[in-house]
């Protein structure tokens, strides 16, 4: 990995990033991971940098990585359908993911490349500080959350994360990617469960 700290973001420049643009100017040249090399584009994160509720995915497929976007293909249509069930924009709430280049073939990020990448999230998240996350799939509930059950036994179920000097309520749901594989009645039902549990839940916050 390079030293320099364009190529490789140093610590104090990640925890002095005083908001998400600062942050994004530090760390989009980063190359501490394999993935960073083949990369077209740094997907950072996008969305309300105040934002109540945060969704966090695995990391940039094909579309996003043309883009510079997250959740901009087929799974990113249907993220913003499951969005707006629970009444809310996209640009209502912030959705990154664990790494912020794409992995090979769309494959799982290693643990090094998630490890690599997570203090950039957690930066992130200190700064949006969301109410709620909801992680999408089993990589981020694994690498942020470090519950490594499987998605199917823990969708549904609280879990909290603590980042900086803050507890969040952390809601584990499926990806949509395998809910446009698995296109049940059930599976859908699961998935709108767990989001309006998590919208109820910032609702009553705010209302607290």
């Amino acid at each position: 990995p390079p030293t320099d700290p364009i190529g490789c973001p140093t610590a104090q420049a990640v925890a002095g990033a005083t908001s998400l643009q600062e942050l994004q100017l530090a760390i989009q040249g980063c190359l501490a991971c394999p993935l960073g090399p083949g990369r077209l584009k740094f997907v950072f994160g996008e969305g309300d940098p105040l934002a109540r509720l945060m969704f966090v995915g695995e990391g940039p497929g094909r579309d996003e990585d043309l883009q510079g976007r997250p959740f901009v293909g087929k799974a990113g249509e249907l993220l913003d359908k499951m969005i707006g069930a629970i009444g809310l924009k996209r640009e209502d709430v912030y959705i990154g993911n664990i790494v912020k280049c794409r992995p090979p073939d769309n494959r799982t990020p290693t643990p090094e490349e998630a490890r690599a990448c997570l203090g950039y999230l957690h930066r992130q998240i200190e700064l949006i500080r969301p109410t709620v996350i909801v992680t999408l799939g089993a990589t981020p509930l694994r690498e942020l959350v470090g519950v490594s059950e499987g998605i199917t036994r823990v969708r549904g179920q609280w879990k909290r994360v603590v980042v900086g000097n803050r507890e969040i309520p952390v809601m584990p749901t499926f990806h949509p990617a395998y809910v446009l594989r698995q296109y049940t009645q059930d599976v859908r039902r699961a998935v709108w469960e767990d989001l309006k549990a998590a919208k109820e839940w910032v609702d009553k916050a705010q209302e607290g």
